[in-house]
């Protein structure tokens, strides 16, 4: 759907897309594509219960939305991950590194609370593509 700003938006299959009012990804008519944050609910919406699954599911989801908006992880620019544990965080990043490893996107990792106790990461990204592309 398009706004009438020159904005896309993306929609994905979170529940909370509707309830709470946002859109999986944005992507602006310069180029920019705003993901946003992402956790690791599989495709039948369960949440597995390891970090490196749900990290999986996480970027599974978000290599769709930059798909969609004529991107891929090398276009990355900006990553935010956050973690309730920190200890969760080290695991995920093999997994990391192959997604972004090439891009080397800024990057910062945040321990906080996310909504739904059973979510043991989100990862938000920032990216741009040629307006040509978007």
């Amino acid at each position: 759907m398009t706004a009438g700003d020159g904005r896309r938006r993306i929609a994905g299959r979170s529940p909370f897309e509707p309830l709470i009012g946002y859109s999986r990804a944005v992507v602006d008519a310069d180029g920019w594509v705003f993901v946003s944050g992402t956790t690791g609910a599989g495709t039948d919406g369960a949440m597995p219960p390891d970090v490196e699954t749900q990290c999986a599911n996480a970027l599974a989801t978000i290599a769709a939305a930059l798909a969609e908006a004529g991107a891929g992880f090398g276009d990355v620019r900006r990553v935010r991950y956050i973690v309730p544990e920190a200890r969760d965080f080290e695991p995920c990043w093999p997994q990391l590194r192959a997604a972004f490893g090439e891009a080397r996107p800024a990057a910062t990792m945040i321990v906080a609370g996310l909504i739904d106790p059973a979510m043991r990461i989100e990862i938000e990204v920032t990216a741009r593509v040629s307006p040509a592309r978007a």
